[in-house]
């Protein structure tokens, strides 16, 4: 029986890992706190972060995270992109050579620029992985998972399609039927760049969005951020070699949607209350926190690497990391010279 592990216990692993295992699938969650794990087995749920949701009886509950990928099909990172690196780097020796190696995680890291994927590979091969010649390699075997979905409604059986990207068609094929369980629907791709870029980005613009609401501006402002946000976000895949109807489809546009006007979006949540008057909050070691908060400022470097106009990104940095009212964001943007759309 193939076995799936899932690290990372937060929302959306654990959504993940709760949907695939009602499938059927033989699904271990690692868990990175041993108190947090405690209170997992002894309530039957992950009230820290999907209050409500009855986990299934089946699903293994560990955090010996380098025994728990032995002897796994599949392996999943839902691990925030700020602590991704440190949590599957002391790991790497213990993941077979064939295993699979999903990445569920919407962000880049701050200091390399890599996306997730990208990062695994590295560490993967930079830990010398053993393997046989007929082992596929690292490239082959990491895929993206990413588009939109809110890990409580997927989790209480609402439906939602996502993406599954890899380099090889074969990969991307299996992580789609993989997480093909009812009710999410998956489409495959074969832009790992462009999935996992749409992901990152929408987080930021999705920020900008909320700001924009807590300061009352209206629907027709929020509509423009999210179109000019897309622009964006197609500027920065194109000049990273991704695919333009990428980020018109789910992984883009679709995910943008969803983390731009949706509830549950901790990114827009964010945003909402910075507009409000709030702080801006900052990286502390360890703490949790949107991921548009990180990705801001790696997006903002990236672009600039790229030479890529991003404007809205810019301006939620400015007000992230430089103490600028939120005001001043909508001052920013609205005072920009005169231009054609396209």
């Amino acid at each position: 029986m193939k076995k799936v592990t899932i690290l990372g216990a937060g929302a959306w692993g654990t959504a993940l890992a709760v949907t695939i295992a009602r499938g059927g699938t033989t699904v271990t969650l690692g868990v990175h706190r041993r108190s947090h794990l405690e209170i997992m087995r002894a309530s039957g749920e992950n009230a820290n972060y999907l209050p409500g949701i009855k986990l299934p009886t089946a699903l293994e509950l560990i955090d010996d995270w380098s025994a728990a990928v032995r002897d796994a099909d599949t392996i999943v990172m839902a691990v925030p992109s700020r602590f991704a690196r440190a949590a599957i780097a002391p790991i790497a020796r213990a993941i077979p050579a064939t295993a699979m190696i999903v990445s569920v995680t919407k962000g880049i890291e701050s200091d390399t620029l890599l996306t997730m994927t990208a990062m695994i590979r590295e560490v993967i091969a930079n830990a010398g992985v053993a393997g046989t010649a007929a082992t596929a390699p690292a490239a082959d075997r990491v895929a993206a998972l990413s588009g939109p979905g809110f890990a409580a409604e997927v989790a209480r059986g609402k439906p939602a399609a996502l993406v599954a990207a890899a380099h090889d068609e074969g990969i991307a094929a299996r992580v789609q039927a993989l997480f093909a369980v009812r009710p999410l629907r998956v489409y495959s791709s074969s832009d790992v760049v462009g999935v996992e870029l749409g992901g990152a980005v929408k987080n930021v613009i999705a920020i900008a969005a909320g700001i924009s609401d807590g300061l009352d501006l209206g629907s027709s402002a929020r509509a423009a951020l999210i179109t000019r946000g897309l622009a964006e976000m197609m500027r920065l895949a194109a000049a990273a070699g991704a695919r333009g109807e990428t980020m018109a489809g789910l992984a883009g546009l679709g995910d943008l949607v969803l983390t731009c006007t949706g509830d549950l979006s901790r990114n827009r949540a964010l945003g909402f209350r910075i507009g409000r008057g709030e702080a801006a909050p900052e990286l502390v070691d360890g703490a949790p926190v949107a991921e548009g908060v990180a990705n801001a400022l790696a997006i903002s470097k990236l672009a600039a690497r790229l030479r890529v106009e991003m404007p809205i990104v810019m301006a939620v940095c400015r007000v992230l990391y430089e103490a600028a009212p939120a005001k001043a964001m909508v001052e920013e943007l609205l005072s920009r010279q005169l231009k054609a759309e396209f």
